[in-house]
Parts: C-alpha cells; sequence; structure tokens
C-alpha cells in the first residue's frame, strides 16, 4: 500500500507538549480542533528561509493537513518538503518565550533561529 502524502507527513512533524500548552493558551480557551496551525516557508531572514506560524480557521487549496497530538497543521503542498522532520517547541528564556522549529533539513541557521538555509 502506498502512503499518501498527508501520512508521511504525519509521521515526520513533531509537536512538543510544552508547544500544544502554549497554542492552546494563544487560543484563550478555544478548542485546538477548530483551528490549525500554518506552518509557512518564505524567502527572506539571514539564512535564505524563514519560518512562518499562524492560526487558520481552514487549510487553503494546497495545504496538506495532518494531525499529531491533537493539533491540526497546514503545510502548503510546495514547502512542505522544507518542513519534512520538524520539531516545533516552545522554549522559555530570559529574554521572552517563543516557539521554536527544529529542522533536521536545515543547512545553517541564524543566530536568532527564525531564519535557516
Amino acid at each position: 500500500m502506498t502512503e499518501t502524502p498527508q501520512q508521511t507527513a504525519q509521521a515526520r512533524i513533531e509537536v512538543t507538549d510544552k508547544a500544544v500548552e502554549e497554542l492552546k493558551k494563544a487560543l484563550d480557551g478555544r478548542d485546538l480542533s477548530s483551528v490549525g496551525l500554518k506552518v509557512t516557508v518564505h524567502p527572506g531572514g539571514c539564512s535564505g528561509f524563514q519560518y512562518g506560524l499562524g492560526f487558520e480557521e481552514a487549510p487553503e487549496g494546497s495545504d496538506v493537513e495532518i494531525q499529531t497530538k491533537g493539533v491540526r497543521l497546514f503545510l502548503d503542498a510546495n514547502t512542505a518538503p522544507l518542513l519534512d522532520g520538524i520539531t516545533i517547541d516552545y522554549i522559555d528564556s530570559l529574554m521572552g518565550g517563543g516557539f521554536k522549529i527544529e529542522n533536521p533539513n536545515a543547512s545553517s541557521t541564524c543566530g536568532c533561529g527564525k531564519s535557516f538555509s
């Protein structure tokens, strides 16, 4: 049996428990199953590409929708290969917290961790 892109992507995207907790806080009590987290990649940043995260009510036409730990993720089909195997985490630091994406496909990242090549 051949795996669909959705099944393949689902097995390769990790969302940590801390990230799920912070996503729930960001939604201020709304159910995570009612919206999706759109993960995007755009040209830019100091290393060539930068990530974007945002909430969407539904996937767009070319999006691949996957679910993990009760979180719906929407990935643009064209940039999904750049996100294969990522881990979405939430990091607390003295300078403030934020979501962090660890990407095994990145050959380099900038100091702030918001862009990669």
